[in-house]
């Protein structure tokens, strides 16, 4: 498996090694120690999975707050999605920011999403399924979300971006400045 950090620190975009042959290919999808070498001790209890039938569809920006936060592990097992990471962390030096990875079954890759982090998606390709682990439990209470189109995040969404898309709690969803402080300052232990 490859590594891949990003220059805002917490989010980790992970490549498996895949190993083929004439019948296909065979790789490791996670495995605990390396991916606790370099994000730190985690424990996965609930994997989640969707399905967005049209390009385009926007999910997110969603995040769970404390005690319930969760940390993602995000991967795209059919179609394609350009998947985003908005740190939370009040204090943090890149508080507001975001970053960005294209995920698709092709190349296997994944993208880790630490607590105090929102999580969005959009989809590049029909029929898009995303699959991904959480380290805490669904939590309807704790369930929150940042407006997707904040400008003072500024994400730059690919063209495809169709916000007819986005579910009726999506429309309506805080921006940036609206949201309290529900994460420690930059403490990059939530990140585990």
């Amino acid at each position: 498996m490859e590594f891949h950090h990003f220059d805002l620190a917490g989010p980790v975009e992970i490549v498996p090694r895949r190993i083929g042959d004439a019948r296909g290919w065979l790789c490791e999808v996670f495995r605990l120690a390396p991916f606790a070498d370099q994000v730190g001790p985690v424990d996965f209890v609930q994997e989640n999975e969707s399905l967005s039938a049209r390009v385009g569809t926007v999910r997110g920006l969603h995040f769970q707050k404390p005690p319930f936060a969760q940390g993602k592990l995000v991967r795209c097992t059919a179609g394609a999605i350009f998947d985003v990471a908005v740190d939370l962390r009040s204090g943090s030096p890149t508080y507001g920011q975001w970053i960005s990875a294209t995920l698709t079954p092709e190349r296997g890759n994944q993208l880790w999403v630490p607590p105090g982090f929102a999580h969005g998606f959009c989809t590049l390709k029909a029929d898009s399924v995303v699959n991904y682990k959480v380290t805490a439990y669904y939590s309807a209470e704790h369930d929150k979300g940042l407006a997707w189109d904040d400008p003072a995040i500024g994400i730059v969404w690919p063209a495809e971006v169709d916000p007819e898309t986005l579910s009726a709690k999506d429309r309506v969803q805080p921006k940036l400045a609206e949201l309290p402080a529900w994460f420690g300052p930059g403490d990059l232990s939530q990140c585990a």
